[in-house]
């Protein structure tokens, strides 16, 4: 009765962040960020991803509440965890920006990184919070804070959350962000490979979120420069789908809808990006959690859930590790943004 009682606030708050949350401002939309978290639990070596795959429609629901919040309560606080606009940060070469949280704490006050963003340090504090709950044994803790940091891997490795260009806006191209992200995966995610290596244990994470970032932030002028010589070939009847109006077509985000020979023709230019990003941010979420379970002291997180509740697990879970080694996931629903 209990669990029942708090199902139902979190699919509600769910469903309304989806309805009102900007697209331009999110990052792989539902079918990547829930797909990201799902990948990254069939990677984890078998003791912590059994606990994982315990909860995993918990953690693959949870990885799009970090957008709910912003948008279903208006947490201002959680707008500049999703993004870092490193132009804002002068043109100083990436590895001279203040690495640790810690750091940027001391150089640059809340007002500059509230408008500039946060998400590379953010990510080393979420990391931090996970390894402290997992040594405290607290499941509830563990699996929401696990759950945010995979989202907030998919933005880092979203080119378009590096740079203040973020929708394509100064360059003529609004409306790139939610069709990258969100329009090309829903078309094409379906044969995407999301079959990952063994998670390894990273001994610097602060390096390595900065090491995200930097490779994400090369790839954003790619990704604009391709869709703007695509565009300049293509005749303007062609790129955007109509209604029956006879106007631009817009999805439930009122973003534009690009027509799908268009979309494919962007998706084969981009040669396999959006699959190379989606996995590259699984893989990292796998990496990250499986960092925070060592540093914690490999704890023996299946002593948390009952024997029944491995057992039920148990069947599924040997289905879907078939799969994944065939780069597939299991079939499972997510919002349609397009």
């Amino acid at each position: 009765m209990l669990l029942s009682f708090f199902r139902l606030p979190r699919v509600v708050l769910l469903v309304c962040g989806l309805f009102l949350a900007p697209s331009a401002l999110l990052a792989w939309g539902n079918w990547g960020h829930q797909r990201i978290n799902r990948a990254a639990v069939l990677a984890l070596p078998a003791p912590l991803r059994t606990f994982f795959y315990n909860h995993v429609d918990f953690v693959v629901t949870e990885a799009v509440i970090p957008d709910s919040r912003k948008y279903v309560i208006n947490d201002r606080a959680e707008f500049p965890r999703h993004f870092i606009d490193l132009e804002d940060y002068g043109t100083q070469p990436i590895s001279e920006l203040p690495q640790t949280s810690a750091e940027a704490y001391k150089k640059y006050d809340a007002a500059m990184l509230d408008k500039s963003g946060r998400l590379p340090w953010y990510i080393q504090d979420v990391l931090a919070k996970l390894t402290q709950s997992m040594k405290n044994g607290r499941k509830d803790e563990i699996l929401f804070l696990a759950a945010d940091l995979g989202h907030y891997l998919g933005d880092a490795t979203q080119p378009l959350h590096t740079s203040s260009n973020h929708d394509g806006q100064l360059t003529g191209q609004k409306g790139i962000h939610a069709f990258f992200e969100s329009q090309l995966p829903e078309q094409f995610g379906k044969d995407y490979n999301f079959k990952l290596a063994e998670p390894r244990l990273l001994q610097d994470p602060a390096a390595e979120a900065w090491r995200i970032i930097a490779q994400s932030h090369a790839a954003a002028d790619t990704l604009l420069a391709l869709e703007k010589k695509l565009a300049a070939e293509t005749p303007p009847a062609n790129i955007y789908a109509l209604n029956a109006d006879g106007q631009i077509k817009k999805n439930v985000f009122n973003n534009p809808v690009h027509t799908p020979a268009y979309s494919a023709a962007y998706h084969q230019v981009l040669n396999r990006m959006v699959e190379r990003q989606l996995r590259t941010a699984a893989q990292a979420t796998a990496n990250f959690w499986y960092t925070a379970w060592v540093n914690a002291g490999k704890p023996d997180l299946t002593a948390l859930d009952s024997n029944y509740t491995t057992q039920a697990s148990a069947k599924q879970l040997k289905k879907e590790l078939k799969e994944i080694q065939k780069g597939k996931l299991v079939d499972f629903r997510s919002f349609q943004e397009f």
